[in-house]
């Protein structure tokens, strides 16, 4: 079993280029994933909005929770078949497309509770800051800005340090708490190089925006392969669940 690096900094270049390298081994099959992943997300949408319109249901609980538990299902298998096929190639193999259509119960089920978990931590912050804010802007305008100067600095720090939950949940053994655990404990020691990184990927992103979205099939898959090779800086290479196999 590979170990943990302990406190290992991450070279924000290296994963860069090795991210870029693993796109650039098996560039179609992660493209069109990337494509047939978005299609059948904006299909489920048509579809059930068009459902919803023709019923005209004037409580539509129901119609809430199709496209939540709907495009949620989407979202998982997108995912996991993205950071499948990316970490094969960064393995140095050429994945198929078979490997990323793949379902794998198990995966999806390990991110979604990880990814509730950390949303309900981040939902139990929002309340407190929410009620800090109201107390101190009661006292003064000037103090009420203090709990909103602080959210912002916890919710850039947890984007930065919880960047690579997804892989965590899906290559690591642990409950969802000690995965959170593991991403503060490693990233922090090199945090501001993962602030960088998480920079690097917003801007390739936006590029894949800029050009009228259509660049997104290539940022997307791309941003996986860095942020995979940069887990792999921190974390190490083994599969502790199974993941690639599954």
């Amino acid at each position: 079993m590979t170990e943990t690096p302990a406190k290992q900094r991450l070279h924000v270049l290296q994963a860069i280029e090795d991210g870029w390298n693993a796109f650039a081994r098996a560039p179609w099959p992660l493209v069109l994933f990337t494509l047939l992943a978005g299609s059948v997300w904006i299909l489920f949408q048509i579809i059930v909005r068009g459902a919803h319109a023709l019923a005209n249901d004037s409580v539509p609980i129901a119609y809430f929770l199709v496209v939540a538990i709907g495009s949620t299902v989407i979202s998982l298998w997108g995912i996991t078949g993205l950071i499948r096929g990316a970490w094969k190639s960064l393995n140095g193999a050429k994945p198929s497309f078979s490997d990323l259509v793949r379902w794998d119960g198990n995966a999806a089920g390990r991110l979604f509770i990880n990814q509730i978990v950390l949303a309900i931590i981040v939902s139990i912050i929002v309340l407190v800051l929410r009620w800090l804010t109201n107390e101190f802007f009661a006292a003064s305008t000037f103090a009420g800005f203090i709990p909103l100067i602080a959210g912002v600095v916890i919710f850039i720090y947890l984007s930065v340090n919880q960047k690579l939950l997804p892989a965590i949940a899906l290559l690591q053994t642990g409950n969802p708490v000690e995965n959170i655990q593991k991403g503060q404990k490693i990233i922090d020691a090199t945090w501001w190089w993962m602030l960088l990184l998480l920079i690097v990927n917003t801007i390739i992103l936006t590029f894949g925006i800029i050009l009228n979205g259509v660049g997104l099939l290539v940022a997307s898959p791309v941003v996986i392969c860095i942020s995979l090779a940069a887990y792999r800086q921190l974390f190490g290479t083994d599969d502790q669940t199974g993941f690639l196999n599954s």
